[in-house]
């Protein structure tokens, strides 16, 4: 996509062909050689265990009828159900550019020939899912949320003059209501906005990524009037990315969930710590994608991209004579007749890191001066690249383990000015994610808004690969 590089530029070395698009599907109908021979009980187990399991993980909304499969056509059946329960549903030319992940080629045959020798097909079921915790949380979360469906979900409220500490009457009743049906400490009954009504407001926006102060504002009604049907999509999209990931996660890696704006370290499946982002604004995508952050360029100056120039500096400067030597940046020729800015290191847009990892959309993790932005609860507002709220910490963590760059030399470089790249002695591995719904251990939902629209246009190409598979079939 055209918008993610418009704030972020690489050398040109650095950039790297995306990443291949394996086929997640079967490429014909029919199975293959091998196919082993069901029992009449085996055959009827697999045939509950599938139909259960498409509703658990998402797939399907109700149980399919099964039961008349027998033979080759059972097997097929639960070989596609492995193949889009470990790897998803998407084939080759699903993905977007900026869905810059693929999930890993699987072949369930094996597994399957080998549970149906030893008898073992609950077993076999239950080891199709993605093995992370974060995946079986959203599993807990779809099932909730499908038991609020089904109990009649939730009303819509209004703005109200009520709805504030103090106030009574039947919009702080509907309020008390909706926020029960997600949080179990609320009380559903009464109309009174008293201090424990207050704290579960401010639960809520926590929960949707607003400003915890406890005011039922706008966006707070907004958030709450986002229908449970329209959540239980959310989850399902995001079980969906789940399954593009590799079956094995780096023990030290980092997690930038795009939707949220958040940066993580993890140390297996525990989070060391995190700070704040800020993120690809709507048209400017930060893409998703997987790679190593393998250096760290010190006092880093700013190669401004031609679009942001065009568009952004070059108009200033017209406008106001002198803006960009005021601002530290520099005019380079190139020596074809073009010109090109560069902003010096001591006033760069990157301040003093810039974490670098191969991708081919010449993005990166960076340094900012501009530090009111992450007091900001809508952090989507860059060029596509990510800007740290606490980069030091995150350079000084990264380069531990690398001998020639102890705190001290650090220091030394940062107060120097000059620019110096520090190779990592252990690249991490580095993930772009983008999660709109996520859950906590003990199975509390949260929820952040579809700024790019992807859940939408995942869904819809689930579907449409559904439609052409069927159509296939016949």
């Amino acid at each position: 996509m055209a918008g993610v590089a418009l704030g972020c530029t690489a050398a040109a070395g650095a950039q790297v062909l995306p990443p291949p698009v394996v086929p997640t599907l079967p490429q014909t109908t029919g199975v293959t050689m091998g196919v082993p021979v069901l029992t009449p009980a085996q055959e009827g187990e697999l045939a509950r265990l599938i139909a259960r399991d498409e509703v658990a993980q998402g797939l399907k909304d109700r149980e399919p009828a099964l039961a008349s499969l027998t033979g080759p056509a059972l097997v097929q059946a639960a070989l596609d159900h492995a193949r889009a329960v470990r790897s998803g549903r998407l084939d080759t030319a699903d993905f977007q550019t900026d869905w810059a992940m693929r999930p890993q080629p699987f072949d369930p045959l094996p597994s399957l020939r080998a549970a149906v020798a030893q008898n073992r097909l609950a077993s076999w079921v239950a080891a199709l899912p993605p093995p992370y915790a974060g995946y079986d949380t959203l599993v807990a979360g779809l099932a909730r949320y499908r038991k609020i469906q089904a109990a009649g979900g939730w009303g819509t409220i209004g703005a109200g003059s009520e709805l504030k500490l103090g106030g009574r009457g039947p919009q702080v009743a509907a309020l008390r209501k909706r926020l029960a049906a997600e949080d179990s400490e609320v009380s559903a009954s009464g109309d009174m906005f008293d201090a424990s009504l207050l704290d579960a407001v401010r639960r809520a926006q926590r929960r949707y990524g607003l400003n915890p102060a406890g005011q039922v504002g706008a966006q707070t009604i907004a958030s709450l009037n986002v229908p449970v049907g329209e959540r239980i999509k959310q989850i399902k999209a995001n079980m969906e990315r789940w399954r593009w990931l590799p079956t094995q996660l780096e023990k030290d890696r980092i997690q930038v969930n795009i939707a949220a704006a958040v940066l993580t370290v993890f140390d297996g499946d525990q989070p060391v710590t995190s700070m704040k982002a800020v993120t690809g604004r709507p048209g400017d995508e930060t893409p998703m994608l997987t790679s190593t952050i393998h250096s760290i360029v010190l006092n880093p100056p700013w190669n401004v991209p031609s679009s942001i120039a065009d568009k952004e500096l070059w108009p200033k400067e017209r406008a106001n004579p002198g803006y960009l030597r005021r601002n530290g940046f520099r005019v380079i020729d190139t020596g074809n007749g073009g010109k090109r800015l560069q902003q010096a290191s001591e006033r760069s847009a990157l301040g003093r890191f810039k974490f670098d990892f191969d991708n081919p959309f010449a993005v990166y993790l960076h340094d900012t001066p501009a530090q009111s932005g992450f007091a900001k609860f809508d952090r989507l507002a860059s060029h596509g690249c990510v800007r740290l709220e606490k980069p030091e910490d995150l350079a000084r963590l990264l380069l531990r383990t690398t001998p020639q760059w102890p705190d001290t030399q650090i220091d030394a470089t940062l107060a120097s000015g000059k620019t110096v790249r520090a190779q990592v002695a252990n690249p991490v591995k580095v993930y772009l994610l983008y999660w709109t719904a996520f859950a906590t251990p003990n199975g509390t939902m949260s929820f952040r808004e579809d700024p790019y629209k992807w859940d939408g246009v995942l869904a819809n190409k689930i579907a449409a690969r559904s439609d052409k598979m069927q159509v296939a079939a016949r």
